[in-house]
């Protein structure tokens, strides 16, 4: 599995808005700054992940994006394909069914797919939220643990 910078960003971007203060918007100049990403490319995905029902965006002086669900909703597999990304393997492979290993590798292949498949849909932004709110305090920074 090769993961895009589509989804590197956009999973960056999410957790970003999930550890914002109850949530609230936060401008695409402000999340880029944060993490350290390009402002126009963030705002495509943005976009994407708006019209995927993942974020709201608000406008005027303090709008900007914010989650549209909490992120116990919002699932890791529902962000890669909000922004067009997949982990299929080997999408447009057919194997030759007259060799053995060729039919034992294409279905090892598809089991850990599956497998994959499974984990990033049930892995969500709480559990990254948890985990980046721990890995905060363990350097000493005040964090509030309320999702």
């Amino acid at each position: 599995m090769k993961l895009t910078t589509r989804s590197h960003y956009s999973v960056k971007a999410l957790l970003d808005l999930s550890l914002q203060p109850n949530y609230g918007p936060t401008s695409v100049k402000a999340i880029a700054k944060r993490q350290d990403l390009p402002a126009p490319y963030l705002e495509k995905l943005l976009i994407e992940m708006r019209r995927s029902g993942l974020v709201n965006s608000l406008r005027g002086s303090q709008g900007g994006y914010q989650l549209a669900r909490p992120p116990s909703e919002i699932s890791l597999g529902q962000i890669l394909d909000a922004v067009g990304d997949t982990i299929e393997p080997l999408p447009y492979y057919n194997p030759d069914i007259e060799q053995v290993e060729d039919w034992v590798t294409f279905s090892l292949w598809k089991r850990l797919h599956e497998k994959m498949k499974d984990a990033l849909y049930k892995i969500t932004l709480a559990d990254l939220y948890y985990d980046a709110r721990s890995w905060k305090a363990s350097l000493g920074e005040a964090v509030s643990f309320v999702v």
